[in-house]
């Protein structure tokens, strides 16, 4: 009987009305006056921290501060390392290609056979003596079909003659004689030389067969002053033993423009001449199948 009144008397207090009054401190003027109870503060005190703990989690949970927090993991760090390792492989291919096509215009300069492909790095022998079936069926099956398809190729890739390969784009073009004369050396690849001597006046014109960019125009021991075209279609002509060289690397010049002067500097050159190389896909090629320098 003594329990419930003072439950009563408990829940009353809750309940009861204060009056929080503000006053003028000089005048004693009452300016501001509320009405409240315990409960309504301590309901309006829950409902203020409720608030605040809701703000900072979506403050933290969707806004760049929660990097600064911790131990707080980084959502975009995988994607960030996935687009780095692209992009860092892409970047070494890329600077593979242009090491080979450096390396390439180099040895055709210097009358080597260009490389194809960069050697792989050495890798450590496997050892593969766990394996006790090292020949699977679908391995076998795999050879057999692939050997079915390649048997009857009629076009290998030909070797002695690289020039008969995708000949028709050459067929295409329309070339200009890069220099008025004589043909004193013929194409003769088999003795490593890759194109044709042309003898003509002293310091006649050199010009373009087609329209390119100049890759390379420098002076080198043997063949003296040297400027090679990159012309579209995968074509590159190159002119050697000039006597004064009129483009630089990176100038545009167009079918018939001159770009150098014979001349007969080099230590392989034995008087004033051109000699003229044509490359295609990286081989060379007979200039006078595509050329008429009657």
């Amino acid at each position: 009987m003594e329990t419930t009144p003072r439950k009563e008397k408990w829940f009353r207090k809750l309940r009861n009305k204060y009056r929080l009054v503000l006053f003028n401190e000089s005048t004693f003027e009452e300016r501001i006056s509320f009405r409240l109870s315990r409960i309504q503060v301590f309901l309006f005190l829950l409902s203020m921290a409720i608030t605040f703990v809701a703000l900072t989690f979506f403050v933290v949970a969707y806004t760049p501060l929660k990097e600064y927090i911790p131990g707080y993991p980084d959502v975009q760090q995988k994607d960030n390392l996935y687009h780095l390792n692209k992009l860092a492989d892409s970047l070494m291919v890329d600077a593979q290609q242009k090491n080979l096509y450096i390396q390439n215009i180099k040895r055709i300069i210097e009358n080597k056979k260009i490389i194809e492909t960069l050697p792989e790095p050495a890798e450590q022998p496997n050892n593969y003596d766990t394996i006790k079936d090292r020949k699977s069926q679908q391995d076998s099956m795999l050879r057999i079909s692939f050997e079915n398809r390649t048997k009857f190729n009629l076009f290998p890739r030909n070797e002695v003659m690289p020039e008969l390969t995708g000949n028709i784009q050459i067929y295409n073009q329309n070339f200009f004689k890069p220099l008025n004369g004589i043909i004193t050396a013929k194409f003769a690849p088999l003795e490593k030389h890759y194109g044709i001597d042309i003898v003509a006046p002293h310091n006649d014109a050199v010009k373009s067969v087609l329209n390119g960019t100049v890759i390379l125009s420098a002076w080198t021991l043997e063949t003296g002053y040297v400027i090679v075209i990159q012309h579209a279609g995968n074509l590159i002509s190159v002119y050697k033993h000039n006597a004064v060289l009129l483009k630089h690397e990176g100038d545009f010049v167009k079918a018939g423009e001159p770009i150098a002067i014979a001349g007969n500097t080099g230590e392989l050159s034995t008087g004033p001449h051109l000699h003229f190389e044509l490359w295609y896909n990286g081989n060379p090629v007979n200039p006078t199948k595509y050329i008429n320098f009657n």
